[in-house]
């Protein structure tokens, strides 16, 4: 049952939710996982219809988004970049206008974060960020979840980040803020962080590491993404040179927290930004990180739509 049917909400960045609401959320994935994991129905988004927009490609987010819709009762609709042509074919706002008369429900995945901005300010329903060049919200949700799910809160906690200022690491920053843990970051230079761009009020929630190695002492958490990520191939071959001392290896995870985990958003370069070691071996939670991607969005999708739930 829900309180009421909300107002329309965005999900475009971390910061669009509260501390009180990721709590709801985080609650709601738990069961909506627990009930999946036991085969008990839980559909309360029948005659729904999500919209799908792919202008970057994706496997754990298409299948996450997909599978989790049709497990709540609703359908979907799935546009790659030739089908939709964000402001191209026609102006975002257009688009915008057209697709969220026919939909309740608009995930978009594509590369500047203002394209999703122009989107969501036209729209008549939910739009949800799967992705841009400068944030990363669903996959941090899963992450924290995944994170809540085998240690318990996060709040305190000291999560490493290791390897470039990206999407990840801005999500990483304003997560930080918002749920009172702090985030070591430690990327080569010239692939720093910039804090306008994470949109952060301070640098209280975080620290920086020119070593790789300390930014990793203690930490509750390691974690790292790819050294180039989708719309930055030309700069590969400098990336690998620049990034040679940021691969996460076992003894990274030595002079972490002893019960501390290793993430890693997916998909993985083995020898590059991690040891094979690492990301396969016990303090890996990966796999559990991954299909957390499906029942924290369920749970998202579920809120943004519905409101507060109950039972």
């Amino acid at each position: 049952m829900s309180d009421k049917t909300p107002a329309i909400r965005h999900y475009l960045q971390f910061s669009d939710f509260t501390a009180d609401e990721y709590a709801h959320v985080f609650a709601r994935a738990a069961l909506i996982k627990k009930k999946f994991k036991a085969y008990e129905k839980h559909q309360p988004l029948v005659d729904r219809t999500l919209a799908m927009i792919f202008e970057k490609a994706s496997t754990r987010t298409r299948v996450s988004f997909e599978a989790g819709m049709y497990q709540l009762g609703g359908s979907v609709v799935h546009l790659t970049t030739g089908d939709s042509q964000l402001g191209r074919a026609e102006p975002i706002e257009d688009s915008a206008k057209v697709i969220s008369r026919m939909v309740d429900l608009v995930m978009i995945r594509t590369y500047e974060q203002t394209k999703i901005e122009a989107f969501a300010a036209h729209s008549r329903v939910p739009v949800i960020n799967g992705l841009t060049n400068e944030f990363h919200p669903c996959q941090i949700l899963a992450d924290i979840f995944t994170f809540i799910e085998h240690r318990g809160s996060i709040a305190g906690k000291t999560v490493a980040w290791v390897g470039d200022g990206n999407n990840m690491a801005n999500t990483w920053l304003q997560a930080s803020e918002i749920l009172g843990f702090k985030v070591h970051v430690s990327t080569p230079s010239g692939y720093e962080v910039d804090q306008s761009i994470a949109g952060i009020r301070s640098a209280e929630s975080y620290k920086v590491f020119k070593d790789p190695m300390e930014a990793c002492r203690g930490a509750d958490l390691v974690t790292t993404d790819v050294w180039t990520s989708m719309g930055y191939e030309a700069e590969n071959e400098a990336r690998r040179a620049a990034f040679a001392e940021w691969c996460v290896d076992e003894e990274m995870m030595r002079v972490a927290h002893p019960d501390a985990l290793f993430m890693h958003c997916l998909p993985a370069h083995r020898g590059e930004e991690v040891q094979a070691e690492v990301i396969d071996g016990p303090q890996s939670v990966v796999w559990d990180e991954a299909e957390n991607r499906l029942h924290a969005q369920k749970a998202l999708m579920e809120f943004l739509l519905l409101g507060r739930q109950t039972g």
